[in-house]
């Protein structure tokens, strides 16, 4: 056995790096019904391999997931299935654009309650300031920033943010992810030009991207502490995996503090009496998108 970490997943192929290089695997058939309800396996995966020639091999086993990145599978009827967008990962870059696509707070909200619940690290890049300012756009995302989220400003056009995303991904397994269009690409070309990422262009009638990455795959990062950071397609639905109800309230960070606060244990927080955090949001200690992010989501699963 030889063991290494998925680079790439496409059409049921797997591009492993180990000791001997980059491997490209397919699954023993026996994996293939044991999970099928999630994907097998998918970048950041540790596998254990068997060699079958000098550059190909199969994939024996998939070791436990340390952490993932997922979201429940768009596009079906019925049946909801788990995607993983990415495993084993340490931190997870969120890229919001100011403008061009519009900016969506619900969909910032619905990540940060995918990596509240995952316990990964988030950091939110608002990306395209250039195109309104920095000043609207420390406005737009002040928000976030008073209940203690890490925002980098950053612009590819003028370089700003780009040192700050560079400091971040030294040793570190990083996925980049958000919506369409957003500039994820153009960000990691700037931060690592190395890369050639292909970029796209802004559907002016939609005012959604193009889908210029279309599999996601680690990049190693050429840094002294090493690295690997992922480019991940645009996600324009984002659901919530078998998300337990119960603890979407946790994965508001600013509601933890007023939680035991409440008169009923199992409040919902939308019509209970003597709710401490509906008080919290009427007092201004909880900021009211933010609360009706939270019912819409309530509603929505």
């Amino acid at each position: 056995m030889v063991e290494g970490t998925v680079l790439r997943a496409q059409s049921g192929f797997f591009w492993v790096k180990t000791g001997h290089g980059v491997i490209e695997c397919t699954l023993r058939g026996r994996l293939k019904k044991e999970r099928q309800s999630s994907d097998i396996a998918v970048i950041g995966d540790r596998v254990e391999i068997t060699i079958t020639g000098p550059t190909s091999g199969a994939i024996e086993r998939v070791a436990p997931r340390r952490t993932r990145l997922a979201r429940r599978s768009p596009f079906t009827r019925g049946l909801w299935k788990e995607d993983v967008i990415a495993a084993n990962i340490d931190q997870v870059l969120l890229v919001f654009a100011c403008a061009g696509p519009e900016f969506s707070p619900r969909m910032l909200d619905r990540y940060l309650v995918l990596t509240e619940y995952s316990e990964l690290e988030a950091v939110i890049v608002a990306n395209k300031i250039d195109l309104v300012g920095e000043q609207q756009a420390r406005q737009m995302f002040a928000p976030y920033e008073r209940i203690g989220y890490r925002v980098i400003y950053s612009s590819t056009k003028s370089g700003s943010g780009i040192d700050e995303i560079r400091s971040l991904l030294g040793g570190q397994l990083s996925v980049i992810t958000g919506r369409s269009g957003v500039g994820k690409s153009s960000l990691l070309n700037a931060v690592h030009p190395g890369l050639g990422l292909v970029v796209g262009e802004i559907s002016e009638a939609l005012q959604k991207g193009r889908h210029t990455t279309t599999v996601a795959e680690l990049h190693p990062v050429d840094l002294p502490q090493g690295g690997y950071v992922a480019d991940t397609p645009g996600i324009r639905e984002l659901g919530l995996w078998r998300f337990p109800m119960e603890e979407l309230d946790w994965c508001f960070r600013e509601f933890r503090e007023f939680l035991d606060g409440c008169y009923f244990a199992s409040c919902s927080h939308t019509h209970e009496p003597e709710c401490a955090v509906r008080a919290a949001v009427e007092q201004g200690a909880i900021a009211i998108d933010r609360y009706e992010s939270y019912v819409k989501l309530r509603e929505d699963s």
